[in-house]
This record gives structure tokens, sequence and C-alpha cells, in this order.
């Protein structure tokens, strides 16, 4: 009984880590792509959030299993199958989209304290940059469950921030009903779709969960211990992709129900003032206070996941400082040359998409070997999901640059 107990409390400890992990699914990427899809196209992707959702939840739960099976990081994993040019190719990607990642959450931090404070974009990226340091800082030096615990807490105020919009004006039920409907309607959606995708099951968040997981549990032998930390490890993933989902489907909600045809609104700023004007100022502070969190707690949480990727492709660490910087830069250069910072929230997430399959490929492939894995080998029908999964998103992506190309 008394091991019974302990490996019951080492369950559900395990819950956290997945609260970090879909922090990337509510960063401010997602506000603006799911703004933008639901004030133009109303309802009609309601569709992508609920599949791309789905999909999240089955990509994390093989991260996070990864870590806790094989005692690595997928980072790590991938050095240890592939030769130094590939991995070096790997890692440029990998910073890519490590820098994109980095745009949206310090574009999205810098928009919420001009709509709060008034301040300058460029000053506002800076506060913003630091604030995420300060996180990291926290996280190096109190250890990774007081860094999950202030991560859960600024998760939740994301969730009330988005959330709160609901009760005061809900969405016809029947038109939120029929944008389940897979569809698009024209070059616009496909492209926002591939943004929400970008947005939704993101790079970062799939190398991290499995160094997260790790981190917390080591390496448990195959038995009952390594049982309840996976049946734990659904939970957590569940519960934090349904939240994470719900936020989601809560930004496209508020567009398409108060938005859709107001003029001015392919901004966060505008969306933000609309808000405003049709349902009060209390909900549009709401707003602005979710996403100000949002860009605070997913910039922190990228800048993580970029020192883990680094450390495990390449066997290298820098210091804190210079780590935060390399992503940090390019995102303050863009608010400096007066790029419109909303559009460039959307970019950063359709080049976020187009780093899916580099990190679901290794994902699956990695998980379905049964030399590494053991008895935790992905069930064939897991694996045929996988892959299901990255062929969907990268025939997607094929899609959007030949209706770009051609319009």
């Amino acid at each position: 009984m008394p091991e019974q107990t302990r490996v019951a409390r080492a369950g559900w400890y395990l819950l956290g880590p997945a609260f970090v992990a879909a922090i990337a699914y509510v960063d401010p990427g997602n506000v603006a792509a799911n703004i933008s899809a639901g004030a133009q196209f109303g309802f009609l992707l309601v569709w992508v959030i609920v599949l791309a959702n789905v999909m999240a939840g089955l990509v994390q739960y093989l991260s996070a299993k990864l870590g806790l099976v094989t005692g690595r990081s997928l980072p790590e994993a991938v050095r240890d199958h592939t030769r130094t040019p590939t991995r070096v190719g790997y890692w440029i990607q990998a910073e890519l989209v490590a820098i994109a990642t980095d745009l949206a959450e310090v574009v999205g931090g810098a928009i919420a304290l001009r709509l709060l404070f008034g301040l300058p974009l460029l000053l506002g990226g800076v506060i913003t940059g630091a604030v995420s340091l300060l996180l990291l800082v926290v996280q190096d030096r109190r250890g990774q469950r007081v860094f999950e615990r202030v991560i859960t807490g600024l998760l939740m105020v994301i969730a009330i921030g988005f959330l709160s919009s609901l009760f005061v004006k809900a969405p016809p039920a029947g038109e939120v009903a029929a944008g389940l409907v897979p569809r698009f309607d024209g070059v616009e959606s496909v492209l926002l779709a591939t943004a929400m995708l970008g947005a939704t099951v993101m790079p970062h968040a799939v190398y991290l969960h499995s160094g997260l997981a790790r981190d917390r549990h080591g390496h448990p032998p195959a038995g009952a211990a390594r049982r309840l930390l996976l049946r734990a490890t659904r939970w957590d993933v569940g519960i934090a992709m349904l939240v994470a989902g719900a936020v989601n489907l809560a930004m496209l909600l508020i567009a398409a129900t108060n938005l859709q045809g107001t003029p001015n609104t392919d901004s966060i700023e505008g969306a933000h003032a609309a808000v405003g004007a049709a349902l009060g100022p209390t909900v549009a502070l709401f707003f602005a206070v979710g996403l100000l969190a949002s860009g605070l707690a997913s910039t922190s949480v990228g800048a993580y996941a970029g020192a883990m990727i680094m450390q495990g492709l390449l066997r290298k660490s820098f210091p804190l400082l210079v780590r935060r910087l390399i992503t940090l830069i390019p995102a303050l250069v863009v608010l400096a040359i007066g790029v419109d910072p909303s559009r460039a929230l959307v970019i950063s997430q359709v080049v976020l998409s187009f780093g899916i399959p580099f990190a679901l490929v290794p994902l699956v492939r990695l998980t379905s070997n049964r030399a590494l894995m053991g008895a935790d080998t992905n069930h064939r029908m897991v694996s045929i999901f996988g892959w299901g999964i990255a062929l969907i998103i990268t025939l997607l992506n094929v899609v959007l640059i030949y209706l770009t190309l051609t319009r």
C-alpha cells in the first residue's frame, strides 16, 4: 500500500508540464489569427480550431511520453539519430521557428501594453522581453515546479480574459454548429487556417514538453510507476488542451459574434476597440489583460524551449541573457521599423506552421520505434493518426504556397 500511495502521488505531481506547454497554444499569435478569422469569415473556421486542438492533444501526449519513457527530450533524441550536417540544418530551422515564436509573443505583449497604458510599441516590446527574462530567472533559480505554478496562474488569467465576453453575449449556437463543417472560402481563409494550425500545434511546444516531463520525473523504469505516470500525463494533457481549446474558440467566437462586418477589425487594436464598443469597457479591459498575460507567459516559455532545443541538438548552452537576446532582437527590429504588428503576428504563425512537420515526423517515428520505446511503443492506430496529422499540415502548407503564388 505505501508503494501504491507513493506512485499515485507521483502521478498527481506530474500535473503541470502540459499547462506550461499549453501556454504556446494561447499566445498572441493565436489572438491575431483567431480574431482575424472570426472578423473576416464569421464562424466558417470553427472546425479548424476543433481539429487543431485534437491534433495538439495527441502530439503533446506523444512528446511527454517520449521524455518519460526514454529519458531524452525530443531534440536530444533527434541528435542521437542524425548525422552532424543534418543536425545543424535541423537546428537552423528550429531556430527560425523560435524567432517567429518570439516575434508573435513580444509583439502581442507590446500591443497589450499600448492598449492598457498607451506605451509605444518598441518600449512595450522591451518591457515584455525584460519581464520574460525575469520569469526565466525564476525557473533557473527556483526550479521547474515554481515556474509551472507561475505559468499556470497566467494561463488562468488568459482564460478569464477571453472567456468573459461569452457570458456577456453568447454566440448563436446554430451558426457555431455550422462552423464545424470543414470548408474554405478563398485564399485568405486558407492563409488564416494555416496560421491557426501554426498557432495551435506549435513546434516549440512539441520539443519542450518532452523535456518538461523528463526533467520533472527522469526516466522511470517500466512497470506500475511508469504506467501511472503516463496515465496522469494523459489527464494533464487533456485538461490543459481543454482549457487552451476553450480560449482559442472564445477568441474566434468573440470576433464572429461581435466584429464580423465591422470596419477596422483586421488588427488587434481595432478588434479591442470594437469589443469595447459592442460589449463595454470592462470586457475590453479583460481582453487587453488576457493579451498581456499571454505575451508575458508565452515569450518566457518560448525562450525556455529555444534553450532546450539548442542544448539538445548541439550540446551547447549560452548564458540566459544571450539566449534571450537571440530571439528577442528580431522582434524588437520589427517593432522599430513600423511593420503592421497584427499582420506580422499572423505571418509569424504561418512560419510556425511550416516548422510543424520537422517536429512531428521525428516525434511519430521515434515513439513508434519498439527498440526505443519497448512496451510503450505507439499503437498502430496512434501512429496512423500521427502520420495523418503531419500529412494534413504539410498538404495545407503546399496548397497555401500554390494559392498565394497564383492569385
